[in-house]
C-alpha cells in the first residue's frame, strides 16, 4: 500500500527546517524521522527506515539537554522539583505540542489507513516524530546543534513555568493519607537503553485505584511522571 500524503505535503521542506531551526545536510535523516511505521518506505518487517531508531536516540538527547537546561536555569531547585519539571517537559503531550508547532503533519509519510484515521494529529505519533527529529539533528550535525534545536522550542516552555512545581509524589502521598489509605508504591515496569542513558517506565500503585505509569530518563523522574498522571486523572487531586 502506497503512503497516503496530504495536500499540504507540497510545502517546501525548507519551511519545515526553518521552523525546526536546523537545515539538514543529510535530508534523508529528516525523511526517515518523518516516516511512520505504516508507510511502505519504513523498510518492511524490520522497519529500519521508519522513525523508530531515531526516536530512540532523540528521546535520550532530549532528556540530557532538558536536564542541563533545568540544572542551569533553576539553581535553587531541589532534585525533586527538577525531576518534576523534567517529566513535564519531556512528556508525550509536550513533545506532541512541539511537533504541532513545527507543523510536521503534512510532511509525514504513512499508510492510507493510518492517514485516514487521523494519524497526523495523533499525540503519540507526533511525540515520536518530534523526538526522531531531535535524534536526526544530532546525527546530522552533532550534540550542539541538537541542543540548539531543543532550546529553541523548549526554553520558552521552561521559562513560562516559573512557579515552583508541586512535588507530584508528595501530593499523591498526601492524597492517600487524607483518605486513610496505605502509602502509594512505585513499581518498575521496564528499563531500556544503555547504562549511561537508561529509560525507565514506572508505575504508581495505590490500593483500590487504577494504576498509572510514567516514563523518563531516570527512575525518580519516571516516578514523578507516574504520580502526575495519577493526579491528572483525578483532576489534580
Amino acid at each position: 500500500m502506497r503512503p497516503e500524503m496530504s495536500k499540504k505535503a507540497k510545502i517546501d521542506v525548507a519551511a519545515l527546517e526553518a521552523r525546526i531551526g536546523h537545515v539538514f545536510r543529510d535530508r534523508d535523516l529528516l525523511t526517515r524521522a518523518l516516516t511512520h511505521l505504516s508507510a511502505p518506505a519504513a523498510g518492511g518487517p524490520d522497519r529500519t527506515q521508519s522513525y523508530q531508531r531515531l526516536e530512540f536516540l532523540g528521546d535520550r538527547v532530549l532528556g540530557i539537554v532538558i536536564a542541563d537546561m533545568l540544572y542551569q536555569g533553576f539553581p535553587q531547585a531541589s532534585e525533586g522539583e527538577l525531576s518534576m519539571r523534567l517529566a513535564k517537559l519531556v512528556r508525550r503531550e509536550t513533545c506532541a505540542a512541539v511537533a504541532s508547532d513545527w507543523d510536521v503533519g503534512p510532511h509525514v509519510a504513512m499508510g492510507q489507513g493510518e492517514a485516514r484515521a487521523g494519524g497526523r494529529k495523533k499525540a503519540a505519533i507526533l511525540a515520536d516524530i518530534c523526538e526522531a527529529i531531535v535524534g536526526a539533528a544530532f546525527l546530522d550535525a552533532g550534540f550542539e546543534t541538537a541542543r540548539d534545536v531543543v532550546a529553541r522550542s523548549w526554553r520558552p516552555r521552561m521559562d513560562a513555568d516559573i512557579a515552583p512545581e508541586r512535588d507530584a509524589k508528595t501530593a499523591v502521598q498526601e492524597w492517600a493519607q487524607a483518605r486513610a489509605l496505605p502509602a502509594p508504591r512505585y513499581v518498575e515496569l521496564a528499563r531500556s537503553g544503555p547504562a549511561h542513558a537508561p529509560h525507565f517506565v514506572m508505575q504508581v500503585v495505590l490500593d483500590g485505584y487504577e494504576s498509572e505509569s510514567g516514563e523518563a530518563t531516570s527512575k525518580r523522574a519516571a516516578e514523578q511522571a507516574a504520580a502526575q498522571a495519577f493526579l491528572a486523572r483525578r483532576g489534580g487531586a
